[in-house]
């Protein structure tokens, strides 16, 4: 059966279909002339073979391959091999014509004969080529009913190992390559012809009969992704992709899996490489705390901690089936990491201390918090209990505990707060800040944008609303955020926490801020749907609370590189011990008593630079340092 794919693969030797095509070339040239002079009462003698014979074999063959007609595959031959092959019939006799004038002055050649021949000689070059197409798909109709037509768009390491893994399954027939690198046009990888150029996918796709098309190319950056994604869309045949080299090393994809084509391959930035020695050298053997383990984040993170070398996992969720899951997930992932699930509030100090003396941890990660933008504008109470004393709480309670690091796990939407979420996290890495203590629990914050699939965020939205035919809803044309993604978020935290700095706020190289409007759009586009037709965008306008664009780096912040390339280090701002020591007693008090108004006054004041947004704003004094870029990528 593989000899049989492999001469379907291959087809004709290109020496037999060069000689077939001469040979055609004659007949049509001879035996016209012996129809045109057979009508006649005395006619001449016909040679079948002279210089006018060898003129007209030499003109035509060299127009037949400066054409490209044995570039393509007798296996795939369709309507437009019989158009190309009609253009060079054209084309040939034009260059006959000029031989044969210089020759002989066109001596014995009839009028007839000139006009018959291209339809003749297509004919002649066309019928072989699709007879052969049908033969063998009638030989292969009986034996191959179930396999996939499989065209590849990538002829290099990824796209041989995939040839050999789709064999091996035996459910798929690759059928070409497709690749944009000229010296491997024409040849053939693992048996299978290289047919054109990636751009060339929408012509060649149909020509080949090709029921699926896989992107074989991991180190692709994203916009000749983009591009690729593209002409894939216009052949409207199913494409998928092989996993990235870090999706394989982290377990998240198994060798020669095709998964489809994610936004995060869209994005217009490449992951950020971890120093991974340096996380499992810190975090080897080592029994970690994570709340919020039931999250997005939290979930993640504690699978990196597993995944790395962690002893001992403790997790703390307030809601009983997040942490159900977590723990079923992480015990059958990762059977030799000691598993400690505890259910509660990480603001209840009983509850922590509990956690605590469970599992002893020497690194505590402060996962939980309230994140819903527009939710929290109207639940400041909850707010402040979840985010700013629930953080002060598991802060204080490492801190008797003697946990060598914690770390809080903010938000780039602190910097400049104009909402309630964003003031709520200045306000915890402020009390994360006063209670630092160089003898004690080094504080580490951690600082990121929006990530992509977590609970809540736009991607899921978006899908969701593409799922239900419609209308996707974006908030305004021009607003842009920072993206990563959930194993890219929990990689950092593990990075700035491996790093070793007493206390400090780090962020990632996030690269430029991407259009949520184009984001929605590649969004439908990779749904098989166009925008505005298939799936309408209506833009509603900011909520309360939003900005148009954020920032990593607060203006007087001071930053500088760290250890790794990827990660900047900025020194917290100076601020009064005393005065956020004194305002959490007070936040405390109103909370206690329900006191929206107090929480409001005293938010104000413990956070200088919030600047409650009502309506849509943007915060001049916010600056953009190092590396994040001023323009939204176009995705």
């Amino acid at each position: 059966m593989n000899g049989l794919r492999d001469r379907v693969s291959v087809g004709l030797p290109r020496a037999a279909v060069v000689l077939h095509d001469l040979f055609m070339v004659w007949v049509a040239w001879t035996g016209l002339h012996q129809f045109r002079y057979a009508i006649e009462a005395l006619p001449p003698v016909l040679p079948l073979w002279s210089m006018t014979t060898a003129i007209v074999l030499v003109a035509q063959g060299l127009v037949l391959w400066q054409i490209g007609l044995y570039r393509g595959i007798w296996r795939f031959a369709s309507v437009p091999d019989l158009l190309n092959i009609l253009k060079a019939s054209v084309v040939g006799l034009l260059a006959i014509v000029i031989g044969l004038f210089l020759y002989n002055r066109l001596y014995q050649v009839p009028r007839t004969v000139l006009v018959l021949y291209p339809v003749l000689l297509t004919a002649l070059l066309g019928m072989p080529r699709l007879l052969y197409r049908a033969w063998m798909d009638h030989r292969l109709s009986g034996s191959e009913k179930a396999v996939l037509r499989v065209l590849i768009l990538g002829a290099g390491q990824a796209g041989e190992a995939l040839v050999r893994d789709l064999r091996r399954g035996g459910h798929y027939q690759p059928v070409g390559f497709l690749d944009d690198a000229p010296k491997l046009r024409g040849s053939h990888l693992q048996g299978v012809p290289i047919l054109g150029r990636i751009d060339e996918v929408e012509r060649i796709a149909p020509e080949t009969a090709a029921r699926l098309l896989v992107i074989a190319i991991p180190s692709i950056d994203a916009a000749s992704m983009r591009r690729i994604v593209a002409a894939c869309e216009r052949t409207g045949i199913p494409f998928r992709t092989v996993p990235r080299l870090d999706d394989l090393l982290e377990g998240r994809s198994l060798p020669g899996e095709l998964k489809e084509v994610a936004i995060e391959d869209l994005l217009g930035r490449q992951p950020v490489t971890p120093d991974w020695k340096a996380i499992r050298g810190w975090l080897g053997g080592r029994s970690v705390l994570v709340t919020g383990a039931g999250g997005s984040i939290g979930s993640e993170l504690s699978r990196q901690c597993a995944r790395h070398g962690a002893r001992q996992i403790a997790l703390l969720e307030i809601d009983e089936l997040a942490l159900t899951t977590t723990e079923a997930q992480l015990r059958r992932d990762f059977p030799n990491v000691i598993c400690v699930p505890v259910l509660g509030d990480c603001g209840d100090p009983a509850v922590i201390r509990h956690a605590l003396a469970l599992s002893a941890p020497e690194a505590v990660f402060h996962a939980a918090a309230y994140k819903q933008v527009p939710l929290l504008q109207t639940q400041l109470r909850e707010a402040i209990r979840n985010n700013v004393l629930a953080t002060e709480t598991v802060a204080r309670e490492s801190q008797k505990a003697g946990v060598g690091t914690f770390v809080l796990i903010s938000t780039d939407k602190a910097v400049d707060p104009v909402n309630v979420l964003g003031a709520s996290k200045r306000l915890a890495e402020m009390i994360c800040q006063a209670m630092a203590d160089p003898r004690s629990t080094r504080c580490v914050t951690v600082r990121f944008g929006n990530v992509l699939d977590s609970a809540g965020s736009v991607v899921p939205l978006f899908r969701e609303q593409i799922r239900s035919g419609g209308p996707v809803t974006v908030t305004d044309p021009e607003v842009t955020r920072y993206f990563m993604t959930i194993p890219e978020a929990c990689q950092l935290i593990l990075q700035a926490a491996a790093i070793g700095s007493q206390h400090a706020v780090y962020t990632l190289d996030m690269g430029e801020p991407v259009s949520i409007r184009l984001l929605a759009e590649q969004m439908i586009h990779l749904a098989g749907k166009t925008p505005g037709r298939d799936i309408a965008i209506v833009y509603t306008g900011l909520r309360s609370g939003e900005k148009l664009h954020e920032t990593l780096f607060h203006a007087d912040e001071r930053y500088r590189p760290t250890s790794h390339p990827k990660i900047l280090q900025a020194d917290a701002r100076v601020i009064a011990t005393e005065k956020i020591e004194l305002l959490s007693s007070r936040l405390r008090d109103a909370v206690g008593r329900y006191d929206v108004e107090q929480l409001a006054l005293l938010l104000r004041e413990s956070v200088p630079e919030f600047s409650p947004a009502g309506a849509p704003m943007e915060t001049p004094s916010a600056t953009i340092v190092a590396f994040p870029a001023r323009n939204a990528r176009k995705i």
